[in-house]
């Protein structure tokens, strides 16, 4: 970890330009990662029968561990765990370890986890794995953002993030393909194991890089004070009891979970008393209500309604395409109608709205090509949000909150956004029985995200970005600290 003398204008080999390409290729192979456990050839399918005595082996994991479809559910979803339990642990750890540290040990659990993925031999062993993928993408998912945001140019903010978060729907489509090839040309534990080869490099370098430093965060040196039996040999009394000084020693251990506790705690009710990102989160918690049993029901929901014979690779591809120009859009208009909070509101809320307007209208189209013009237009809106809405919860938060804010903005989306979003379309098709009926109750809840996106147009709000944190426990001055690539985020061009 770098020390206050060792700050220079240059004090890494990154320049922002190549902070931005690595944190988008790591943000790609973990999404591919998503997809190809979710490939056919990845994934695979059990051994099967025909009446007439003729049996076809299982492939891929599936097949290899014998898996019900139970398990096989749990398989794609098991990193969820891991992801929702690290988030905040990682996040509360930034304010006493240097973030850029972080992050490579969250790597490199990912790297582990993955490689364990590949050779694991059992149900049990590869659920634990991917759990631990999960631990391993959380410190990558709750700080990389903050420091994009520090290292952007200033009038290109948004569009970073939008970049950063357009690798989503990219590095899944790439990873089915991905999974499907390897898993048909080599082995499903082949798939794996490249995934850990290709991350290896970023962990190394996370470890050998002079890190990096987040605005709003002192280095730990500065954070120093005079440890107990520093104070003990200063006060001369040399002649304590080893049993003495080990109780001192405990005391001071318990004494620091406490006040890191109780810090996290402050943070949370923090984050919780501001209005303007609690609205936040509420929105895109609706929206991604309907995103996740989109991205689950859409294909089963496009051949029931249209008959389609390719409806995955149909919703994949539109999809694929609306989600990287639509994030893209997003982040480019945002910047040319200036990053304010309040600008992020209004695109937000009407992007959503006329895409939850260009959706519900598809549905009811009788004709595939209707349906497909429309669905397409309406996800190209709908994808508009994905940079404005990182970019609210970034801002309207303190420097030191960022970290703590996008964690608690993942753990929500998922846990009260679209993993309960599956199952409950699924009970209500299995009342309504009518799968039209039942993409057009689901489309509706973009309007309440749009809704509730509208109130926070009204909201008193105010960029935190430059504001001072408050002396809790570490010296007051941290606020004021700037990220270490301040001085050449604007000239340094290269890449």
């Amino acid at each position: 970890m770098a020390s206050e003398s060792d700050q220079s204008p240059n004090p890494s080999w990154f320049t922002p330009k190549r902070l931005l390409m690595i944190f988008c290729i790591i943000n790609m192979l973990n999404y591919v990662d998503r997809g190809a456990i979710a490939s056919n050839g990845v994934n695979g399918s059990l051994a099967t029968c025909t009446d007439s005595g003729i049996c076809t082996g299982g492939s891929g994991i599936q097949g290899d561990f014998n898996l019900n479809n139970f398990q096989d559910g749990i398989l794609s979803s098991a990193f969820m765990v891991g992801l929702l339990i690290a988030s905040p642990i990682f996040a509360s750890l930034a304010k006493s370890h240097n973030p850029f540290r972080l992050i490579g040990i969250g790597l490199s659990v990912w790297t582990f986890a993955i490689a364990g993925c590949g050779s694991s031999f059992d149900f049990w062993s590869i659920a634990i794995c991917r759990m631990l993928v999960g631990v391993g993408e959380a410190s990558f998912i709750s700080l990389a953002a903050p420091f994009i945001d520090d290292h952007a140019p200033t009038a290109q903010k948004t569009a970073w993030l939008a970049t950063f978060y357009m690798c989503i729907p990219a590095g899944t489509a790439l990873g089915y393909v991905y999974g499907g090839f390897v898993g048909s040309q080599f082995n499903w534990r082949v798939a794996f194991w490249v995934e850990a080869i290709l991350m290896l490099p970023f962990p190394i370098l996370g470890f050998v890089i002079k890190p990096l430093q987040l605005k709003g965060f002192a280095p730990l040196e500065s954070k120093h004070t005079p440890s107990i039996e520093t104070n003990v040999s200063e006060t001369g009394d040399n002649g304590m009891l080893a049993e003495d000084q080990a109780l001192l020693r405990e005391s001071k251990s318990t004494s620091k979970l406490w006040d890191q506790f109780t810090n996290f705690s402050k943070d949370i009710q923090e984050l919780l008393h501001d209005q303007v990102y609690v609205v936040n989160v509420l929105g895109y918690i609706a929206y991604n209500f309907v995103i996740g049993a989109y991205s689950y029901w859409g294909p089963k929901a496009g051949y029931n309604i249209y008959h389609m014979s390719n409806a995955d690779l149909l919703f994949g591809g539109v999809t694929i395409v609306c989600g990287i120009l639509g994030t893209l859009a997003g982040g480019l208009f945002l910047d040319r109608i200036s990053s304010t909070i309040s600008n992020a509101f209004k695109l937000l809320s009407g992007a959503t709205f006329l895409g939850a307007i260009f959706c519900f209208i598809a549905f009811l189209f009788k004709s595939l090509s209707g349906f497909i013009v429309f669905f397409s237009i309406g996800e190209l809106l709908i994808f508009v949000t994905q940079a404005p809405v990182n970019y609210v919860s970034l801002r309207c938060v303190k420097p030191s909150l960022r970290p703590l804010s996008m964690a608690i903005s993942t753990v929500s989306i998922h846990v009260f956004g679209d993993v309960p979003s599956s199952p409950l379309v699924g009970v209500l098709q299995d009342h309504i029985n009518d799968w039209r009926k039942t993409s057009l109750c689901l489309t509706s809840i973009f309007f309440l995200a749009a809704v509730i996106w509208f109130i926070g147009i009204f909201m008193k709000n105010v960029d935190l970005y430059d504001k001072e944190d408050e002396d809790r426990s570490v010296p007051s001055r941290r606020g004021k600290l700037t990220p270490l690539l301040e001085g050449s985020r604007d000239t340094s061009s290269e890449i």
